[in-house]
């Protein structure tokens, strides 16, 4: 649900919506307000971010998102929040603004403090924010680095006035460590009608009630997974259903795809699990036609399974649901049992 020109529009977020409009208000009447945006993956937290972005014309507004491969550079996170706001640097006291400029690496010294940080990060937002309501949201906490994530929990218990806010969307489970005790707003899936209505928006063409239904019901109303799915299903997977007679014959290329592979299997049995992310690879791979796996079921060589691994068992539920819900006739669900 990452915001673009193209994105579908947002859909059943009327209390989530007006919970954004009331802190953007308070923030224009000079008032300071925090808030963290917790949810499942893909649940519409960064499209709810781009709502209260999109609202903010009359406001200033700087971003930050944590990045998987930058959770060990520390402060990386506040430097990308605070680089819009570094005019304002020398409006801080001396040691403030040197342990921010060290931090975020504009000055040679030794690793500064985290207090004369935060209060320097602290300062420079009520300085931003003196010209103009600030307001700073910041994505996938999850994925911040310690520094950054220390920092911004400790401006956020102190802003009092200063006409700022914090936005912050982080994921559960998983997330629910960070930014612990401040005011937060639960993201849900989609009411059903709403739901529906989202898919129909993507759907290419006629869709048979009952794969609808089912659809929506599995992916338990998450956006992202009702945006999915249509991608990686074909119009006649749709309109009749998974376990339809059309969904049995797979494109020339596909077959060549999966067919040759056996010719170079190795003799002895390898274990392997996947934990497969992406609900697209998901679905075309529990579809794979079973003759294309007898010679490497045959040989004990593979054995296919869409019950996810124990350890992400709290993980990625609209993909799990994904994997009952796709129904192939009993022939093709033949793979996964054990010879």
């Amino acid at each position: 649900m990452r915001g673009n020109t193209n994105r579908p529009e947002l859909r059943g977020r009327r209390r989530e919506r007006a919970t954004l409009d009331r802190l953007l208000r308070d923030v224009r009447a000079g008032h300071s307000r925090v808030l963290v945006l917790r949810g499942d993956a893909g649940i519409g937290k960064s499209a709810l971010l781009e709502h209260l972005t999109s609202a903010s014309s009359t406001v200033r507004v700087a971003r930050a998102a944590g990045v998987e491969p930058e959770t060990e550079i520390a402060y990386s996170a506040l430097q990308q929040l605070c680089a819009p706001l570094l005019g304002h640097l020398g409006a801080l006291p001396e040691p403030q603004r040197a342990a921010l400029a060290t931090g975020l690496g504009l000055s040679a010294g030794d690793p500064p403090e985290a207090l004369l940080v935060g209060l320097a990060v602290l300062g420079l937002l009520a300085e931003a924010a003196a010209e103009r309501p600030l307001v700073c949201v910041v994505d996938d906490v999850q994925w911040l680095d310690r520094m950054s994530e220390v920092i911004l929990t400790f401006v956020a218990r102190r802003v009092d006035a200063e006409s700022v806010a914090l936005v912050f969307a982080a994921r559960s489970p998983g997330g629910d460590r960070f930014l612990a005790g401040l005011p937060e707003l639960r993201v849900d899936g989609l009411p059903a009608a709403d739901a529906r209505a989202l898919l129909d928006s993507v759907l290419p063409g006629p869709v048979d009630d009952r794969i609808r239904d089912r659809i929506v019901a599995e992916t338990h109303g998450n956006p992202l997974a009702l945006l999915e799915l249509p991608r990686s299903s074909t119009p006649a997977e749709l309109a009749f259903g998974f376990g339809s007679p059309a969904c049995h014959h797979r494109p020339a290329r596909r077959s060549a795809r999966c067919l040759p592979r056996h010719r170079r299997l190795p003799r002895r049995p390898v274990r392997r699990r996947v934990r497969v992310r992406d609900a697209a690879r998901l679905t075309r791979a529990v579809r794979c036609p079973a003759r294309h796996r007898r010679p490497a079921r045959h040989r004990r060589l593979v054995r296919i399974s869409a019950r996810p691994p124990r350890q992400s068992a709290q993980h990625h539920r609209p993909v799990r649901n994904l994997a009952r819900a796709v129904r192939c006739p009993a022939r093709h669900r033949q793979a996964q049992r054990r010879p």
